[in-house]
């Protein structure tokens, strides 16, 4: 492991020290180990203020109200309470749903699933940078519309849709608007004062907190009829029942905080190591950027090497960097990345793509080193296929 170069950030990230060492203190006896739902003793009491401060903080950082936020498993319960739940909750109104179809398969799959008790749903097509334009999103909306949900930043090509524009034209239809903000939480400012998204869902682990945890946004929560996913307990309103994981919850609010702290001094390394990283591939031939190269973050990098397929390119540097050919739920399945077709992109181009993505503890000599040895295994693999 000492001798790999981890580049799959969009994957997963490592947990900072800070929020392994804030999780770890609520597993023992001599930490907020307790049940948070025990009120009757000081144990319980204590671990449910370390919840309550917890919300606090997040929602400090989101610029919204604590009572609006309710923890999760991750962004995939987190999407799917938001749309099945507006979606069986509101079904009254209309049965309409309105998405992309470069969305994360947490949403995309939970749209085919409403498509199959009655829904129906609008897949926008993003242009060849990634964008879904404001009038595709109005043009789609028709009186039986209930809900839009888009994702601000993609997981595999790191594009920015403009949510706040987004949010604010849809402020003034009868619709709801649900983000998935997985990739962006922690990267980009996020205010919920003042732009009004309906809902939005974030993960720990993409900001290098832990697994199995994030959190839902419901603006208006007391107001907002979702219907919950599954039943027992009344925990977090009885919309997400079930034992609060005291020491996840912990863990994320620190990686949360670290993460809004340290937010533009990551923006920048990163920066920097997609100048040098961008620089080393460019001394190549046959080399494309996929999606707009302004407006995305810079931690990620989605490119395909002109003869070069994706697969051979990983296999061959797998025990040396480890870089992916899309979103690790789609890691399993031969198929070309949704994302990247939907978008327009076919043949070579789309069957070529891998996705490079660093982050907060990647150092520029890492980065250096990794576009090397692609460089290298690249021409290697394109004198192989001319054999």
């Amino acid at each position: 492991m000492a001798n790999q170069i981890y580049l799959d950030y969009a994957a997963t990230t490592p947990m900072a020290l800070e929020a392994v060492e804030a999780l770890c203190d609520s597993l023992t006896l001599h930490g907020n180990f307790a049940n948070p739902a025990s009120l009757q003793h000081s144990f319980g009491e204590r671990a449910s203020e370390l919840v309550e401060n917890a919300r606090s903080k997040i929602a400090g950082y989101l610029k919204c109200k604590p009572s609006d936020l309710l923890f999760t498993s991750g962004a995939t319960e987190s999407n799917n309470l938001a749309i099945k739940g507006i979606a069986l909750g509101y079904q009254s109104n209309g049965k309409h749903i309105i998405t992309s179809a470069s969305e994360h398969k947490a949403v995309l799959d939970t749209c085919k699933y409403l498509e199959s008790i009655g829904f129906s749903v609008t897949y926008l097509r993003p242009d060849i940078e990634g964008k879904i334009s404001l009038d595709q999103v109005l043009s789609a909306i028709s009186t039986e519309t209930i809900l839009v949900s888009l994702m601000h930043v993609n997981n595999e090509t790191g594009y920015i849709q403009n949510i706040d524009q987004i949010a604010k034209a849809l402020e003034q239809q009868d619709v709801f608007f649900h983000v998935d903000a997985a990739q962006s939480a922690g990267k980009l400012p996020i205010d919920l004062a003042e732009s009004p998204i309906d809902l939005l869902s974030l993960s720990g682990h993409k900001f290098y907190g832990p697994k199995g945890v994030g959190c839902l946004y419901v603006r208006n929560r007391k107001g907002t009829h979702l219907a919950p996913l599954f039943h027992g307990g009344g925990q977090e309103h009885g919309l997400r029942p079930g034992t609060l994981p005291t020491h996840q919850i912990a863990g994320i609010a620190t990686a949360f905080e670290l993460a809004n702290n340290v937010r533009d001094a990551d923006y920048e390394h990163t920066t920097a190591l997609q100048q040098a990283f961008t620089e080393q591939l460019g001394k190549l031939d046959g080399v494309y950027f996929n999606g707009n190269q302004a407006c995305k973050l810079p931690n990620i990098i989605n490119v395909s090497f002109e003869s070069v397929s994706a697969d051979s390119l990983i296999i061959a540097l797998r025990d040396e960097v480890a870089i992916a050919s899309g979103s690790a739920c789609n890691s399993g399945a031969v198929e070309a990345s949704h994302v990247l077709r939907s978008m327009g992109i076919e043949g070579d181009r789309l069957y070529g793509a891998v996705r490079i993505s660093f982050g907060r503890y990647t150092s520029i000599e890492e980065i250096t080193w990794a576009g090397q040895r692609i460089g290298e295994e690249v021409t290697r693999l394109r004198k192989l296929a001319l054999e």
